[in-house]
């Protein structure tokens, strides 16, 4: 099925929902009767052709008002690790929430660099 164009999947259910059989809508069109099945079965369930899952991928931990506390936990003391941040955190949220760097990366609470240091050779001066 993923062979097929948007126009493809459109002309698969256009054709069934004309009322013609499986058999002649794959004959007629030039493709497999399971590819119309598929077709259709997406369509049926989804109510689009494509089957493409617009939500794939790994689902938050952390809930849109989670982020939020954790975004201010960590802004109120930019400088606690992550073991800290994520303590206070857990005061506040129903679940534990264990130390994931994922998360604070996610929610764009990462570690900062350490403060440049100048470098000391044997000709620097003395103070």
């Amino acid at each position: 099925m993923g062979d097929f164009s948007d126009f493809q999947r459109g002309q698969i259910a256009g054709v069934r929902l004309a009322r013609a059989s499986v058999t002649k809508t794959a004959t007629l069109l030039g493709v497999s009767r399971a590819a119309v099945s598929k077709v259709m079965t997406t369509y049926t369930n989804h109510g689009r052709t494509s089957s493409a899952n617009r939500n794939s991928g790994r689902k938050p931990k952390l809930s849109e008002r989670d982020c939020h506390t954790l975004k201010r936990t960590e802004s109120i003391n930019h400088r606690s690790t992550a073991s800290k941040v994520t303590a206070e955190l857990n005061i506040h949220l129903e679940d534990r929430f264990h130390k994931n760097r994922r998360e604070l990366h996610v929610s764009n609470s990462h570690g900062r660099a350490a403060i440049a240091k100048p470098l000391i050779t044997e000709n620097s001066p003395k103070k």
